[in-house]
């Protein structure tokens, strides 16, 4: 839901603010007062085209802040257009595309009036609406067709593969062949790189390792050595034990470090015993090394991408090998999965083509009372080739439209009246209720050409779409301007010579003054009698 708008310098409109609650907001002005203007701010907030003719004149940028409440949480964003052009967005304090300001706020807005931002106008939606009308009968069977339609995709994409790599299978087979003898010829096994490298050091200095570790072992645990120096001063220091606590302390410390010596020359001990000083085990693990390294350098980065690519090679080949057989499996597939989608795709259709009679009665019945009398609906379908098959079906779909009954049904975005689109889409809204998953509906000139007990009819549809959505309706019609929950004035003003473009809601004394102007064009106590008479009426 729309819960407010803050507009400044965008065309006449100087600075409005506006707050919206749900239900039907209706809003009303002289010709000219700006209401469209309102409507070309919405449709800046929801990422339609801007130009620099927008700005007011004399101000450097236009700005137009929404904040929106859905079930998700609040979104607010801001579009901003320079007087050189230029357009930028904001979502929640964040920058955003246009691109994203559409996708944000786009699925919670239609807007309807002279064939702007219209679905109902895009053939391409209209097997939706009918879907939607249809209800759980179509969600489940277009969920069955697009099951089988990925699984169709998939098998077609594996035949394509192997059929690609079937068609240069020996040249591909010598290369595999070559990639898997090359690397099976090493036998590589992970890690083996880097225990190679840990264990080299010792294996090129081994001599000279062995040596200092020995000399070590005989400076620490020899006769006279570090250890027997140790002990000697230990054996000394005991002999006075307790008698100071500060020695104490110092001959424990001295114990610790002797255990210590013992432990580091029993490990200098064991190390040296286990280096082996031999030229050829060296000269084995360094060309081990180097054939390793040309291998990651082929295959690699790594050892582990090698010893993948290896087995990745090894079966490639054993799918060119029994390439026949597998290009026969896969080719079985692909028509087990074309006759799995055939039918899903027939099931789609059936359940949609039972349905349309339905809804073109439902189209047609809620259309009787908005001066469309005479108008017949239809719903055309193509079948498509099956290569075209789309997410959607494996027929085109468009709703078709006929002024009277002797007219043919042409596709209803050649309809010429931008009132005829508004009031289709009024009753489309109506047939589908609560299916119709849009929360903010607006409606621009949807009273065009209609008047009488036709523009009551109007407003009392709109305020029936109220219940499941929130309307906004710009209107110059009372009897449609009656059944709004709220209302809002907009006018023009002419101060200091320069002239403004003001909105705001208008209580029920003001708004029995409004409906009087609407009707008669002034404020006469017969217009206010009508007035307060067309309000209890709708009320009612």
């Amino acid at each position: 839901m729309l819960e407010e708008l803050h507009v400044r310098d965008l065309a006449l409109i100087e600075d409005v603010r506006l707050e919206f609650g749900p239900g039907m907001t209706v809003l009303t002005g002289e010709t000219g007062a700006g209401k469209t203007a309102l409507v070309g701010a919405l449709k800046l907030l929801v990422g339609e085209r801007a130009d620099s003719t927008l700005v007011r004149a004399g101000a450097q940028e236009a700005l137009v802040e929404g904040r929106v409440v859905g079930t998700d949480g609040e979104l607010v964003a801001v579009r901003k257009v320079s007087a050189d052009g230029r357009s930028r967005c904001w979502i929640d304090g964040g920058m955003a595309t246009v691109g994203q300001l559409a996708e944000g706020l786009g699925p919670h807005f239609d807007l309807h009036g002279q064939h702007e931002h219209q679905a109902l106008l895009s053939p391409p939606q209209h097997v939706g609406y009918l879907d939607r009308h249809i209800g759980e009968a179509a969600t489940g069977a277009l969920a069955a067709y697009r099951v089988a339609l990925g699984g169709y995709r998939d098998a077609v994409s594996t035949l394509r593969r192997l059929e690609s790599e079937l068609a240069d299978s020996e040249r591909t087979g010598d290369y595999l062949r070559f990639v898997t003898r090359e690397i099976e010829a090493v036998a590589p096994h992970p890690g083996e790189d880097a225990e190679i490298d840990r264990r080299l050091p010792m294996m090129e200095h081994g001599e000279r390792l062995t040596a200092a570790a020995s000399e070590a072992f005989a400076s620490l645990r020899s006769d006279g050595g570090a250890g027997d120096a140790l002990a000697r001063a230990q054996s000394v220091l005991a002999r006075v034990a307790g008698l100071d606590p500060a020695l104490d302390s110092l001959t424990d410390r001295l114990t610790v470090a002797l255990a210590a010596v013992d432990d580091i020359g029993g490990e200098i001990r064991d190390y040296g015993g286990a280096i082996e000083y031999d030229p050829a085990a060296l000269n084995t693990a360094q060309a081990r090394l180097s054939a390793l390294a040309s291998l990651k350098k082929k295959y690699g980065p790594h050892l582990d991408d090698v010893i993948r690519t290896a087995a990745e090679s090894a079966e490639r080949l054993d799918r060119l090998e029994c390439g026949a057989s597998s290009l026969g499996e896969a080719q079985d597939r692909v028509a087990t999965a074309k006759g799995d989608l055939e039918a899903a795709a027939g099931q789609l259709a059936d359940v949609r083509g039972r349905a349309v009679p339905g809804f073109v009665s439902a189209l047609g019945d809620a259309v009787s009372d908005l001066a469309m009398g005479g108008v017949r609906f239809d719903v055309g379908t193509a079948d498509l080739a099956f290569e075209e098959w789309t997410e959607d079906g494996p027929q085109r779909v468009e709703f078709l439209y006929a002024p009277g009954s002797d007219q043919p049904a042409r596709p209803l975005s050649k309809i010429a009246s931008g009132g005829e689109v508004s009031r289709v889409m009024l009753a489309m809204k109506g047939v589908l209720g609560k299916a119709d998953r849009v929360p903010v509906l607006v409606f621009d000139e949807i009273d065009a050409g209609i008047g009488g007990a036709t523009a009551d009819a109007v407003g009392r549809r709109l305020r029936q779409l109220a219940a499941d959505h929130q309307v906004l309706v710009i209107t110059h019609l009372a009897q449609v301007a009656v059944h709004g929950d709220a209302h809002i004035v907009v006018e023009k003003t002419d101060e200091d010579g320069a002239v403004r473009t003001r909105a705001r809601e208008i209580d029920e004394q003001e708004r029995v003054l409004e409906i009087a102007r609407m009707l008669s064009g002034s404020d006469t106590g017969t217009s206010r009698a009508h007035a307060e008479e067309l309000l209890a009426s709708a009320r009612a």
